[in-house]
């Protein structure tokens, strides 16, 4: 797993950061590493979960992108939302 160079992991809260490792595998299974482009910093839409260290952001990859976000949706469940946005994929812990 590598970091954008500002990115910091350390106040991800419980959940979102048990979810790394997994998406990780998700990345490495398409011969990818996980490339973490956002946490807290940046900017992000109001009430975004972003600030409230329950989201992520990882990079686009050539080819399987659609695939890796499939991968990642079915691999977390329910209590997480996967979006895929046009240059990454947003992560969140949101339970319903």
């Amino acid at each position: 797993m590598l970091l954008k160079a500002g990115v910091d992991i350390s106040r991800l809260n419980r959940e979102i950061r048990r979810a790394l490792p997994k998406i990780a595998l998700v990345y490495e299974s398409y011969g990818y590493e996980l490339v973490i482009t956002s946490t807290y910093e940046g900017n992000h839409g109001a009430g975004s979960l972003h600030y409230h260290n329950d989201a992520i952001d990882t990079a686009k990859t050539p080819g399987f992108f659609p695939n890796i976000h499939h991968d990642i949706k079915k691999g977390l469940g329910d209590d997480f939302d996967v979006v895929l946005e046009q240059d990454h994929i947003h992560t969140e812990y949101d339970p319903r």
